[in-house]
């Protein structure tokens, strides 16, 4: 009863005009980024997250949030009408969305995906409810070698599973650790890598490195493989036949339980409950045969636990403080450049801000279904806009960016170089994911782990008397163990490389 009181008076924040105001224009934006192919939720959050810098923490999050789970409703559109994922977890919906359109059931795949989605990001919204407040609380009892062993595991999970290869991953995450080492020690003091420049005291900054790596990199890479897409297919009929409703439902249900248990590992991504939920829902058919080529299932399955995905993932966000993919990275940043810092003391220290983001989400959901259905075929015109007027505006979007973090130039630099180093790494199949997140959580896995060796009196050995700090580096152990043996044995080729949701 307590969080059903605390929803309310988030609901009197969220449904304040210039919140709602902000929570449209995020998923507006967030829908025109799923449709663009190749842009995406992490992109668009990097390269909006200098605007937010004036603007009130409540407001600036609710948008932001707002792009992240937009951008899954637009990136199924363009996935069923012109065959053309706009964001890496729709890719599953173009098997069987573009055969249901091409068969003139294009309005019947996108009606059965918003209403999947819908039900999905509502439901697993309100398991945000109830699951984080207790969580959190919970996690109040953490010290530093829990959080450390936490950490790990998050990180462990991201290397293992987002990659095709485990050396691929282990080079990004390694170099997202040493990046975050990058200026001065939280415990010592001792600047380190600073390479005698007065501007790498403070660190590399998170905001500048994010629009480098996903911005300019997306452009450069865009470039290279500009096609000119295939017209749209015409919507009509948005609902399916009845005899569809019962399978349809069903896997709705099953979607909406992938996709919310998913999110709550660390290290997970959209990709992987729209892959096990497609699976689960060809193995259940009567005819395993009709996927792939227009199975409504095989579309609101995936869709759902994409969507159900992003309400789950952010309750390792608000209790633990631990992102647990790109685009949560920067919502993570988001808070942190903002004042607030995300982990157990949240829900006590700005319960009315997390409480107002939590309502927004309910309210941000139902535009979207509002926004999807009988919008579908313009949505769809948008995916048409050619790369030489698109790419522009992202490069001149990207310096004001970075220029605005300090009002200096020796950002823009920074992020032209990234935007390099994001264009090889891409060309190299080096996922970009691990990066991000190891430079996020470079800083805490570093402080938690020389807070507890100064706790253990320098024994490692010490995290193994802590009962869940040992289980979980057990765990992580195993994690590491299996990726290893996996890899070995080329089984993970069908995972996505590089992620957000």
């Amino acid at each position: 009863m307590e969080s059903f009181a605390q929803l309310i008076m988030g609901f009197e924040t969220a449904l304040n005009w210039w919140n709602l105001l902000y929570c449209l224009i995020g998923v507006t934006i967030g829908m025109l980024v799923g449709v663009l192919p190749g842009l995406g939720p992490t992109t668009a959050t990097a390269l909006l997250l200098p605007i937010t810098f004036s603007m009130e923490p409540v407001s600036a999050i609710i948008m932001l949030a707002g792009i992240y789970y937009g951008s899954l409703y637009g990136g199924t559109i363009t996935s069923v009408l012109i065959n053309t994922p706009g964001e890496a977890a729709s890719v599953i919906t173009c098997l069987d969305g573009h055969p249901l359109a091409k068969q003139g059931r294009a309005g019947t795949a996108l009606g059965v995906a918003g209403i999947g989605s819908f039900i999905g990001g509502i439901f697993t919204t309100l398991g945000l409810v109830f699951v984080a407040p207790p969580l959190a609380a919970m996690a109040l009892e953490f010290g530093p070698p829990e959080f450390f062993a936490l950490i790990l595991v998050g990180l462990v999970m991201v290397i293992g599973l987002m990659g095709k290869s485990l050396v691929r991953g282990l080079i990004s995450a390694l170099l997202g650790l040493i990046l975050s080492l990058v200026g001065m020690d939280t415990i010592s003091g001792a600047v380190r890598f600073d390479l005698g420049q007065p501007f790498l005291m403070s660190g590399l900054d998170f905001v500048t490195i994010t629009m480098g790596l996903f911005g300019i990199s997306e452009v450069l890479f865009g470039m290279e493989n500009m096609s000119k897409a295939e017209k749209p297919a015409k919507v009509k009929g948005l609902l399916p036949k009845r005899e569809e409703w019962l399978p349809t439902l069903k896997a709705i249900g099953r979607g909406t339980g992938i996709g919310f248990l998913t999110g709550l590992i660390p290290g997970s991504n959209s990709v992987i409950p729209a892959i096990l939920s497609y699976s689960l829902e060809k193995k259940l058919a009567k005819d395993p045969s009709r996927f792939g080529k227009g199975a409504i299932e095989g579309v609101a399955g995936p869709e759902t636990a994409n969507n159900a995905y992003c309400g789950s993932a952010m309750i390792p966000l608000f209790t633990l403080g631990i992102p647990s993919s790109p685009t949560i990275a920067i919502l993570f940043g988001a808070f942190i450049m903002h004042g607030l810092t995300p982990g157990p003391t949240l829900f006590q220290t700005n319960p009315d801000i997390v409480w107002a983001i939590i309502a927004s989400m309910f309210i941000g959901n139902t535009i979207l279904l509002i926004m999807n259905l009988p919008m579908a075929g313009m949505w769809a015109k948008i995916a048409m806009v050619p790369g030489k007027l698109l790419y522009p505006m992202i490069i001149v979007v990207s310096v004001i960016g970075a220029y605005s973090v300090n009002n200096s130039l020796w950002d823009v630099g920074i992020m032209f170089v990234f935007g390099v180093v994001g264009y090889f790494m891409k060309k190299l199949e080096i996922p970009l994911a691990p990066l991000v997140l190891t430079f996020v959580l470079g800083k805490m896995l570093e402080t938690s782990l020389l807070q507890s060796l100064i706790f253990f009196k320098g024994d490692f050995m010490g995290f193994f008397q802590r009962p869940i700090a040992g289980t979980l580096l057990v765990i992580s152990a195993v994690i590491l163990i299996f990726s290893i043996y996996s890899s070995v044995r080329n089984k993970r080729g069908f995972l996505a490389d590089d992620v957000e949701a």
